[in-house]
């Protein structure tokens, strides 16, 4: 609740794809077979300038169903909570932790509430045997306590422990010892299910669910959702789970019933394996995901996780990077070095995209023509680079063997360049257009548009 209720939403995507994971394997086949019949489908007919035509009129009709949040008490309310609780930090635990706004939703178990004094700028905390609740000011400007947030949740028998204090060593002038001190730990128990609502001037402005389902000691849940709703007309729902060999998260944001963004996004990798030891390759699997705008366009993702990461890895092994010369050897190459470098730059990069077109397919859609728009795909091009002077030996005058290298302004010139793997559409004409200056040329008033709608948010 940062910026933006876009924001958080792409964020919660991200995070609970990674960490909670994805839903049943019925789901992860199903999506799998949206996205192949996906890519069977025949490129538009569309020229690349009517195809952006189109792109910016649908991006600018999420724009104005999304400008409507701007208003929205309600992420005012939350953002100005986690504002406070900058400001004042608590504990919700019995620990020394300073806890976050999300926090709130994560514990179970917790009873306390805690007022904001607006005098002291800080939180003053009253027992409770039933909810956490927090009594604030919805808004920045505001010095009385109108808004209140108040949770209750369900506990599982998973405890989990938090690091609040880290041990450090403080020195004793009695003894002249350096003294450990212990680490304070917190612990809670993670929540089967919570249930929160906001009120702003006595109604509800409000309401948040959260649920998850676990099996035995395991912190990642099988199971999880997550749905807000806004009495101003926005709902953002996010569910999922996992299962032995498929895992898929659903999301969506939603105004009046409207979709304005929604994700699908699947894997086969073995998440439990992967909280262990994420370096092992043969739990990765594949992932693949639909990322909708309004009715119409969409992103399809289908990746290869496990082949990407192996070829990455082959890519390591098969260039090796030039060694530095010797500098105290008179017939150190200096030019053979950085050429060498420049070599294995090029190189790298070229490996690096011949890899990611292999594995990663990006494919841009219209669902209301039924067409292929673009499919992204990835070249390896001149970055940054600079020009560097090649250093001279010189030969001391008294001695008849030695030297030294030295950078005075009579080397030879020679340039290092690096590479940036850079992302292209390509369209049914084989017209290939960087994709930044596609979304650049003609997008400056969208571009606009969105930056005025982030700027409302901070507040």
């Amino acid at each position: 609740m940062k910026k933006s209720i876009l924001l958080l939403m792409i964020l919660s995507q991200l995070a609970i794809s990674c960490a909670s994971d994805g839903g049943s394997e019925t789901d992860s086949e199903s999506l799998a077979n949206q996205i192949e019949a996906i890519m069977k489908l025949p490129y538009s007919n569309l020229t690349p300038e009517q195809q952006k035509v189109k792109l910016e009129a649908e991006a600018n009709d999420m724009l104005v169903q999304m400008d409507k949040s701007k208003t929205s008490g309600a992420i005012e309310a939350m953002q100005n909570l986690e504002n406070l609780l900058s400001i004042g930090s608590i504990d919700i635990f019995n620990g020394k932790n300073d806890n976050q706004i999300e926090d709130i939703l994560n514990v179970s178990g917790v009873y306390a509430i805690y007022t904001w004094n607006n005098s002291k700028q800080d939180w003053v905390k009253t027992s409770s045997s039933t909810e956490l609740k927090f009594v604030f000011p919805a808004k920045k400007n505001l010095t009385s306590n109108n808004a209140s947030l108040s949770s209750k949740s369900t506990s599982s028998n998973i405890k989990v422990e938090i690091e609040d204090t880290y041990g450090n060593w403080v020195y004793d002038p009695k003894t002249g010892d350096y003294i450990q001190t212990p680490s304070i730990n917190d612990y809670f128990y993670l929540p089967t299910s919570v249930d929160a609502i906001l009120t702003i001037d006595n109604a509800q402005a409000a309401t948040f669910a959260a649920n998850a389902k676990y099996t035995g000691m395991i912190e990642a849940p099988d199971e999880s959702s997550f749905k807000m709703v806004l009495n101003d007309g926005y709902t953002f729902e996010i569910s999922g789970g996992k299962k032995a060999t498929a895992n898929t998260v659903k999301s969506s944001f939603i105004y009046n019933g409207k979709n304005l963004i929604s994700f699908n996004a699947g894997s086969t990798a073995d998440i439990d394996a992967l909280i262990e030891d994420d370096a092992l390759i043969q739990y990765q699997g594949k992932a693949n995901g639909l990322v909708q705008i309004m009715d119409n366009f969409l992103i399809v993702a289908d990746m290869d996780i496990a082949t990407q990461t192996k070829d990455e890895e082959a890519l390591e092994t098969s260039l090796v990077y030039p060694s530095y010369p010797d500098y105290n050897s008179p017939n150190a190459n200096f030019k053979a070095y950085y050429t060498a470098e420049n070599t294995y730059n090029k190189k790298y990069s070229e490996g690096n995209v011949l890899n990611s077109n292999k594995n990663l397919k990006l494919i841009l859609v219209s669902k209301k023509d039924g067409t292929k728009i673009a499919d992204v795909v990835y070249h390896s091009e001149k970055g940054y680079s600079y020009d560097a002077e090649l250093p001279v030996w010189i030969i001391y005058s008294n001695y008849t063997n030695g030297g030294y290298w030295s950078w005075n302004g009579n080397g030879e010139i020679i340039t290092i360049q690096y590479y940036d793997e850079v992302l292209y559409l390509k369209f049914n004409d084989n017209t290939e257009v960087e994709m930044s200056a596609y979304f650049s040329t003609g997008f400056d008033t969208l571009e606009t548009k969105f930056e005025n709608f982030l700027k409302a948010f901070e507040r």
